[in-house]
């Protein structure tokens, strides 16, 4: 049986905190596209293909053409922003994409205007912005951007929306009481409880007008039972944490492979350069605390040291990024390995991804909100852990571990893509070929 999923009719309203360099790249690339002046390089549901039945049974449709997703034709663009700029200045200044690409999507991008943002400088301490919603509590503050999405659905014309965290990373801070219920939560908003953070509010705000949520930054947002126990109440599925761009997305396939073949490793030491507004934020201790702790719990789940003592117990793991402007968007991550194989004898790999973090962070964007999109319209509610294949920090059920091989991730994500349409899971056993 498969599952009734609503057609994606009319237009997908995508709203973002954070109108920055990875939200712009996102939006200025999905117009290039419908223009024909580029190709979603990097989007599972733009060019992925899903195997169906049997490897004899030659059945591989495109993904997009397997399950009802919305157009790119379909999609509205929006955010809130502490900067006043708008979508073309925006992508202008953070310089990921070339001017005459830009000057191409122009008029798309100008109308693209920021919303007051709800900001918090004890949360987010090296950038500041005059675009801030000032007046009343938090509570208020989370009527109000109720009231901007109801807004921005209404002027654009808008069927359903989904809201993606692309804002800066925020300080660490562990969950507390006013996270534990919703009702706890709510007294906190009236009050202005210190401990909750901005990305939360917007998380409730979303949660609460029935409107799919993703955390694309490893704070602590919508993982939190207030808020996870609201989605589910709700009937809005969410996901995060934490965009799978560059040096994590490295550990995730190479990590695999040395526990494949039961190789050891006894050091991963990993540092990067960058220089956007992500690299000046993570300048601050308390920003940096929060994504290292996603960056390195990645190796430990997926070597299993407690599994495998011999090979990865002693395992010294060590993550630095560093600021540096000349860089720009354009991140280099640096990575040395040291392995051991047969008797104990070592070798080393050495990684230097140069890569550009908003160029691999956008087709995640687009593939998220899709597939939030088609959860929300198959009746899926609360987490969804079949996409985990686009996060760090893999939101999970209360006491089961993530998984981040990004191998099963994958085959995750499409055996959920199989049984939302009614065929079989490929298991990859392969004995029916031999019978």
């Amino acid at each position: 049986m498969s599952l009734k999923i609503a057609p994606a009719k009319g237009k997908l309203g995508i709203l973002t905190p954070g109108m920055g360099a990875v939200s712009t790249t996102f939006m200025a690339g999905v117009e290039a596209v419908k223009k024909g002046f580029g190709e979603p390089v990097g989007s599972l549901t733009q060019l992925g293909t899903i195997r169906l039945g049997k490897r004899t049974d030659n059945r591989t449709p495109r993904i997009q053409d397997f399950v009802p997703l919305a157009s790119l034709n379909q999609l509205v663009f929006g955010g809130w922003d502490i900067y006043e700029d708008n979508a073309y200045e925006s992508a202008d200044n953070a310089k990921v994409l070339q001017p005459a690409l830009l000057e191409k999507v122009k008029p798309s991008l100008r109308k693209i205007k920021p919303m007051k943002a709800v900001f918090d400088k004890r949360y987010v301490k090296r950038i500041d912005g005059p675009n801030v919603k000032t007046k009343g509590s938090l509570a208020e503050k989370a009527e109000a951007l109720m009231e901007d999405m109801a807004t921005f659905k209404k002027t654009n014309g808008c069927d359903r929306l989904v809201v993606i965290w692309c804002g800066s990373t925020e300080v660490h801070h562990k969950p507390a009481k006013v996270h534990q219920t919703l009702q706890a939560f709510e007294k906190g908003l009236a009050k202005n409880d210190p401990d909750i953070a901005p990305s939360q509010v917007y998380a409730y705000a979303a949660l609460k007008a029935g409107v799919p949520f993703a955390n694309g930054a490893p704070n602590l947002t919508h993982d939190i039972p207030a808020l996870l126990g609201l989605a589910r109440d709700n009937n809005v599925p969410v996901c995060g944490k934490d965009f799978k761009t560059g040096q994590t997305y490295m550990k995730t396939l190479l990590a695999p492979g040395l526990k494949a073949r039961m190789l050891g490793c006894s050091g991963w030491f990993s540092t990067n350069i960058l220089g956007n507004r992500d690299g000046e934020v993570l300048e601050d201790p308390g920003s940096f605390k929060t994504k290292e702790e996603t960056k390195l719990s990645v190796l430990d789940q997926i070597l299993q040291p407690n599994l495998y003592p011999q090979l990865y117990k002693d395992l010294y793991h060590s993550v630095k990024i560093n600021y540096y402007p000349p860089r720009g968007d354009e991140k280099e991550g640096w990575d040395n390995i040291d392995i051991f194989g047969w008797l104990g004898y070592p070798m080393q790999i050495k990684i230097d991804f140069l890569c550009r973090d908003s160029i691999l962070a956008a087709p995640i964007v687009l593939d998220l909100v899709l597939f939030l999109d088609l959860a929300q319209r198959a009746g899926m509610k609360g987490i969804q852990e079949w996409l985990s294949f686009y996060f760090k920090a893999p939101m999970t059920a209360p006491g089961l571990y993530p998984e981040h091989d990004i191998f099963i991730q994958l085959m995750k994500l499409k055996n959920t893509l199989r049984w939302m349409r009614g065929e079989d899971l490929i298991t990859h056993l392969g004995l029916e070929y031999y019978d």
